[in-house]
Protein backbone atom coordinates (compact mmCIF):
# COMPACT_ATOMS: atom_id res chain seq x y z
CA UNK A 1 0.00 0.00 0.00
CA UNK A 2 1.26 3.41 -0.90
CA UNK A 3 -0.15 6.65 0.44
CA UNK A 4 1.00 9.84 -1.23
CA UNK A 5 -0.41 13.32 -1.77
CA UNK A 6 -1.48 14.48 -5.21
CA UNK A 7 0.79 17.09 -6.72
CA UNK A 8 3.92 18.77 -5.32
CA UNK A 9 4.22 19.59 -1.61
CA UNK A 10 2.77 22.98 -0.63
CA UNK A 11 5.18 25.85 -0.21
CA UNK A 12 5.71 27.23 3.31
CA UNK A 13 4.69 30.87 3.71
CA UNK A 14 5.06 33.31 6.57
CA UNK A 15 1.34 33.53 7.22
CA UNK A 16 -0.25 30.45 8.81
CA UNK A 17 -2.54 28.53 6.46
CA UNK A 18 -4.69 25.46 6.88
CA UNK A 19 -3.74 23.07 4.10
CA UNK A 20 -5.37 19.67 3.74
CA UNK A 21 -3.77 17.70 0.89
CA UNK A 22 -5.83 15.27 -1.12
CA UNK A 23 -4.70 11.73 -0.36
CA UNK A 24 -4.83 8.87 -2.85
CA UNK A 25 -4.34 5.26 -1.80
CA UNK A 26 -2.78 2.95 -4.37
CA UNK A 27 -2.83 -0.81 -3.95
CA UNK A 28 -0.61 -2.64 -6.45
CA UNK A 29 -2.61 -5.86 -6.15
CA UNK A 30 -5.49 -6.88 -8.36
CA UNK A 31 -4.96 -10.62 -8.52
CA UNK A 32 -6.82 -13.29 -10.48
CA UNK A 33 -5.38 -16.63 -9.42
CA UNK A 34 -5.96 -19.83 -11.36
CA UNK A 35 -5.44 -23.36 -10.19
CA UNK A 36 -1.99 -24.85 -10.65
CA UNK A 37 -2.16 -27.13 -13.69
CA UNK A 38 1.25 -28.80 -13.34
CA UNK A 39 -0.01 -31.85 -11.44
CA UNK A 40 -2.98 -32.33 -13.73
CA UNK A 41 -0.81 -32.07 -16.81
CA UNK A 42 1.52 -34.71 -15.44
CA UNK A 43 -1.47 -36.98 -14.80
CA UNK A 44 -2.74 -36.37 -18.33
CA UNK A 45 0.67 -37.30 -19.72
CA UNK A 46 0.68 -40.46 -17.59
CA UNK A 47 -2.81 -41.25 -18.85
CA UNK A 48 -1.70 -41.01 -22.47
CA UNK A 49 1.27 -43.25 -21.67
CA UNK A 50 -1.04 -45.86 -20.14
CA UNK A 51 -3.36 -45.64 -23.15
CA UNK A 52 -0.41 -46.26 -25.45
CA UNK A 53 0.76 -49.19 -23.35
CA UNK A 54 -2.75 -50.68 -23.27
CA UNK A 55 -3.03 -50.25 -27.03
CA UNK A 56 0.26 -52.11 -27.46
CA UNK A 57 -1.20 -55.00 -25.47
CA UNK A 58 -4.45 -54.90 -27.40
CA UNK A 59 -2.68 -55.08 -30.79
CA UNK A 60 -0.16 -57.66 -29.58
CA UNK A 61 2.94 -55.52 -30.05
CA UNK A 62 4.78 -57.43 -27.34
CA UNK A 63 4.56 -60.90 -28.93
CA UNK A 64 1.90 -62.37 -26.64
CA UNK A 65 3.02 -61.58 -23.11
CA UNK A 66 0.05 -63.56 -21.82
CA UNK A 67 -3.17 -65.27 -22.75
CA UNK A 68 -5.35 -62.32 -21.80
CA UNK A 69 -3.13 -59.49 -22.99
CA UNK A 70 -5.53 -58.47 -25.78
CA UNK A 71 -8.52 -58.31 -23.43
CA UNK A 72 -6.52 -56.43 -20.81
CA UNK A 73 -5.25 -54.06 -23.50
CA UNK A 74 -8.74 -53.16 -24.75
CA UNK A 75 -9.97 -52.74 -21.18
CA UNK A 76 -6.98 -50.50 -20.38
CA UNK A 77 -7.63 -48.33 -23.44
CA UNK A 78 -11.25 -47.86 -22.38
CA UNK A 79 -10.52 -47.20 -18.70
CA UNK A 80 -7.50 -44.96 -19.14
CA UNK A 81 -9.18 -43.18 -22.03
CA UNK A 82 -12.11 -42.20 -19.80
CA UNK A 83 -9.81 -41.16 -16.94
CA UNK A 84 -7.59 -39.11 -19.24
CA UNK A 85 -10.59 -37.41 -20.82
CA UNK A 86 -11.90 -36.50 -17.36
CA UNK A 87 -8.49 -35.09 -16.38
CA UNK A 88 -8.38 -33.00 -19.55
CA UNK A 89 -11.83 -31.62 -18.69
CA UNK A 90 -10.53 -30.67 -15.25
CA UNK A 91 -7.71 -28.59 -16.69
CA UNK A 92 -8.67 -25.09 -15.51
CA UNK A 93 -6.52 -23.12 -17.91
CA UNK A 94 -9.52 -21.82 -19.88
CA UNK A 95 -12.06 -21.80 -17.04
CA UNK A 96 -11.18 -18.54 -15.36
CA UNK A 97 -9.64 -17.64 -12.00
CA UNK A 98 -10.45 -19.44 -8.77
CA UNK A 99 -9.41 -16.73 -6.28
CA UNK A 100 -9.93 -13.04 -7.03
CA UNK A 101 -8.34 -10.34 -4.85
CA UNK A 102 -9.18 -6.69 -5.52
CA UNK A 103 -8.75 -3.49 -3.49
CA UNK A 104 -12.42 -3.83 -2.50
CA UNK A 105 -12.77 -7.47 -1.54
CA UNK A 106 -11.94 -11.12 -2.14
CA UNK A 107 -13.72 -14.12 -3.63
CA UNK A 108 -12.68 -17.77 -3.36
CA UNK A 109 -14.87 -19.91 -5.59
CA UNK A 110 -13.69 -23.03 -3.75
CA UNK A 111 -15.51 -21.76 -0.64
CA UNK A 112 -18.48 -19.94 -2.15
CA UNK A 113 -19.63 -17.47 -4.75
CA UNK A 114 -19.90 -14.57 -2.28
CA UNK A 115 -17.66 -11.53 -2.84
CA UNK A 116 -16.45 -10.54 0.62
CA UNK A 117 -15.80 -6.83 1.05
CA UNK A 118 -12.73 -5.86 3.05
CA UNK A 119 -14.97 -3.57 5.09
CA UNK A 120 -16.69 -6.74 6.32
CA UNK A 121 -13.42 -8.38 7.41
CA UNK A 122 -12.27 -7.51 10.90
CA UNK A 123 -8.88 -9.25 10.84
CA UNK A 124 -6.57 -11.23 8.56
CA UNK A 125 -4.24 -13.78 10.12
CA UNK A 126 -2.12 -16.79 9.17
CA UNK A 127 -2.41 -20.20 10.81
CA UNK A 128 -0.89 -23.67 10.49
CA UNK A 129 -3.34 -26.55 10.50
CA UNK A 130 -2.07 -30.09 10.11
CA UNK A 131 0.99 -28.91 8.27
CA UNK A 132 -0.93 -26.62 5.92
CA UNK A 133 -0.63 -22.84 6.04
CA UNK A 134 -3.97 -21.05 5.81
CA UNK A 135 -5.07 -17.45 5.46
CA UNK A 136 -7.83 -16.88 8.01
CA UNK A 137 -10.37 -14.09 7.58
CA UNK A 138 -12.29 -13.03 10.68
CA UNK A 139 -15.62 -11.52 9.55
CA UNK A 140 -17.43 -8.75 11.34
CA UNK A 141 -20.58 -9.69 13.28
CA UNK A 142 -22.71 -8.25 10.46
CA UNK A 143 -21.03 -10.49 7.88
CA UNK A 144 -21.34 -13.50 10.19
CA UNK A 145 -25.09 -12.99 10.38
CA UNK A 146 -25.27 -12.55 6.61
CA UNK A 147 -23.33 -15.74 5.93
CA UNK A 148 -25.46 -17.63 8.45
CA UNK A 149 -28.59 -16.56 6.59
CA UNK A 150 -27.10 -17.63 3.23
CA UNK A 151 -25.93 -21.07 4.26
CA UNK A 152 -26.21 -23.23 7.35
CA UNK A 153 -23.40 -23.66 9.80
CA UNK A 154 -22.72 -27.26 8.84
CA UNK A 155 -22.53 -26.41 5.14
CA UNK A 156 -20.28 -23.42 5.83
CA UNK A 157 -17.92 -25.57 7.87
CA UNK A 158 -17.63 -28.07 5.05
CA UNK A 159 -16.85 -25.33 2.57
CA UNK A 160 -14.08 -23.58 4.45
CA UNK A 161 -15.55 -21.62 7.36
CA UNK A 162 -14.27 -22.74 10.76
CA UNK A 163 -15.18 -21.21 14.12
CA UNK A 164 -17.09 -18.43 12.35
CA UNK A 165 -13.94 -17.65 10.37
CA UNK A 166 -13.08 -18.18 6.72
CA UNK A 167 -9.97 -20.18 5.87
CA UNK A 168 -8.32 -19.81 2.47
CA UNK A 169 -5.69 -22.32 1.39
CA UNK A 170 -3.11 -21.75 -1.34
CA UNK A 171 -2.80 -25.48 -2.01
CA UNK A 172 -3.40 -26.14 -5.68
CA UNK A 173 -3.21 -22.45 -6.64
CA UNK A 174 -0.79 -20.89 -9.10
CA UNK A 175 0.70 -18.62 -6.42
CA UNK A 176 2.53 -18.92 -3.13
CA UNK A 177 1.25 -18.35 0.38
CA UNK A 178 3.27 -15.20 1.11
CA UNK A 179 2.15 -13.43 -2.07
CA UNK A 180 -1.53 -14.06 -1.40
CA UNK A 181 -1.23 -13.13 2.29
CA UNK A 182 0.58 -9.90 1.48
CA UNK A 183 -2.02 -8.99 -1.14
CA UNK A 184 -4.88 -9.59 1.29
CA UNK A 185 -3.30 -7.58 4.09
CA UNK A 186 -2.37 -4.62 1.90
CA UNK A 187 -5.81 -4.49 0.28
CA UNK A 188 -7.44 -4.74 3.70
CA UNK A 189 -5.23 -1.95 5.06
CA UNK A 190 -6.05 0.22 2.04
CA UNK A 191 -9.76 -0.37 2.61
CA UNK A 192 -9.40 0.66 6.26
CA UNK A 193 -7.60 3.84 5.17
CA UNK A 194 -10.33 4.67 2.66
CA UNK A 195 -12.98 4.12 5.32
CA UNK A 196 -11.13 6.39 7.76
CA UNK A 197 -10.76 9.12 5.12
CA UNK A 198 -14.43 8.89 4.24
CA UNK A 199 -15.38 9.07 7.92
CA UNK A 200 -13.18 12.13 8.46
CA UNK A 201 -14.62 13.79 5.38
CA UNK A 202 -18.18 13.14 6.52
CA UNK A 203 -17.43 14.46 10.01
CA UNK A 204 -15.82 17.55 8.49
CA UNK A 205 -18.90 18.15 6.35
CA UNK A 206 -21.16 17.78 9.35
CA UNK A 207 -18.95 20.13 11.39
CA UNK A 208 -19.00 22.76 8.64
CA UNK A 209 -22.78 22.52 8.47
CA UNK A 210 -23.09 22.93 12.23
CA UNK A 211 -20.81 25.97 12.19
CA UNK A 212 -22.81 27.48 9.35
CA UNK A 213 -26.05 26.98 11.25
CA UNK A 214 -24.54 28.57 14.37
CA UNK A 215 -23.32 31.59 12.39
CA UNK A 216 -26.77 32.06 10.86
CA UNK A 217 -28.32 31.91 14.33
CA UNK A 218 -25.96 34.59 15.65
CA UNK A 219 -26.72 36.79 12.65
CA UNK A 220 -30.45 36.50 13.29
CA UNK A 221 -30.00 37.38 16.95
CA UNK A 222 -27.84 40.38 16.09
CA UNK A 223 -30.45 41.71 13.66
Amino acid sequence: MQVHPDGPPPAVSDSPQSITPTVRIDVPYDLEINQCTTRLRLLVAAGFAMILFSASLAFDWWDSLGDYDTTVGYAGVAVFGLITGWLIWLLPGERGPVVIVTPYGIRDLRIGNEFLLWESIAEISAEDRRGHRLIVLTPTPALQRQLSSIRGRRRATSRGARDDRIAISTEGLATDFDTLLRACRECHAASDARTALRRDRDQGTQGSGAQGSGAQGLAVQAS
